[in-house]
C-alpha cells in the first residue's frame, strides 16, 4: 500500500462518514461536492470533509483507492458508497436512510423525508 493510500485508509477508518470533496462542507468548490455536502448537512449527518484541492496526492490517490474516477466520494463506516449521482439516487429512493440505519449513523429522518417530498 502506498503512503497516500495508507493516509486515505486512516482518514476513512477514523470517521463514520467521510466525504472526499472539492472544497469544504462550509464552502464547496464544485456543484457536485456542494450537492452531496448539502444533503449530508441538511440531514444532520456528522461527517468529515476532506478537501482534495488542498492535496494533489490525495486528489489523485482517492481515485486510485476507490477505483472511482470522480470526486466527490462518500464513505460510510469504511465502505465506499459512491459519488454525486449515486448519493442523489440513494437519497431519493430512501436507500441512504437504510444504509445509515444499518451502519448506526445518526441523521434527521424528517429532513430526509423532506428532501424526497421536495423532489417527488
Amino acid at each position: 500500500m502506498t503512503e497516500v493510500a495508507e493516509k486515505i485508509q486512516g482518514i476513512v477508518d477514523a470517521a463514520d462518514v467521510v466525504l472526499f470533496m472539492k472544497g469544504t462542507k462550509e464552502m464547496p468548490q464544485c456543484g457536485f461536492s456542494s450537492r452531496v455536502a448539502g444533503v449530508l448537512n441538511y440531514m444532520g449527518v456528522d461527517f468529515r470533509d476532506v478537501n482534495v484541492l488542498a492535496d494533489d496526492a490525495v486528489r489523485q490517490g482517492i481515485k486510485d483507492f476507490s477505483d472511482w474516477p470522480t470526486i466527490p466520494q462518500l464513505y460510510v463506516k469504511g465502505e465506499f458508497v459512491g459519488g454525486c449521482d449515486i448519493v442523489t439516487e440513494m437519497t431519493l429512493s430512501g436507500e441512504l436512510d437504510q444504509l445509515f440505519d444499518q451502519k448506526g449513523v445518526s441523521y434527521d429522518k424528517a429532513a430526509a423525508d423532506k428532501i424526497r417530498e421536495a423532489n417527488a
